[in-house]
């Protein structure tokens, strides 16, 4: 089906292939998304530091080629590299919530390129498992230092629900689990 003039498609361009990034994934990816982004957007409330969810191109080398990338959720301090509906900067921190569709660039490609670019913290959100893997950039490679899966029965030996999460760069933004996967399954 063709574009009508105007008409915007959600497109990803890595090593100079254009990957659709349609249609959007399942709403669970969504609605974790907007729970991360909003305990960051509220903890930024008087930072210079900005907050973007799914709505800013990454472009990782901008002196090397005109590839993007869209992170579901990214922070940004260097307003200067803003231009546009893309950033050239490095991000502070960067999460990818896995769909089916993209998990495989998620896990791979897209941590390649966020490890090369010098992106200091990477989270990969599952909301299917209620998992959270973090990623701490550690002499140019990343360092899988925290994996989490949610397990929200006060009884269950291994409840994690109320475990708080901070980010390195940002340690004033703590979020729990629960928070993470708030609505995800009604009983959280």
């Amino acid at each position: 089906m063709a574009l009508l003039a105007g008409e915007y498609q959600k497109t990803e361009k890595i090593g100079g292939v254009i990957y659709n990034m349609s249609p959007s994934p399942n709403y669970l990816h969504g609605v974790v998304n907007n729970n991360i982004n909003t305990i960051i957007k509220m903890s930024l409330k008087d930072s210079l530091c900005l907050v973007f969810m799914e709505n800013l191109d990454f472009q990782y080398q901008p002196d090397v080629s005109d590839d993007y990338i869209i992170p579901d959720i990214m922070i940004v301090c260097d307003r200067k590299k803003i231009k546009g509906g893309a950033y050239t900067g490095v991000p502070k921190f960067i999460v990818e919530t896995l769909s089916p569709s993209t998990s495989m660039r998620d896990l791979t490609i897209k941590k390649n390129i966020y490890e090369t670019a010098g992106v200091s913290e990477y989270w990969i959100v599952s909301p299917k498992e209620c998992g959270v893997q973090i990623y701490y950039l550690e002499q140019g490679r990343y360092e899988l230092v925290n994996s989490y899966i949610l397990e929200d029965d006060k009884n269950d030996e291994f409840y994690n629900a109320e475990t708080i999460i901070s980010l390195r760069a940002f340690p004033n933004i703590r979020m729990t689990l629960a928070e993470i996967f708030e609505n995800v399954y009604p009983d959280l």
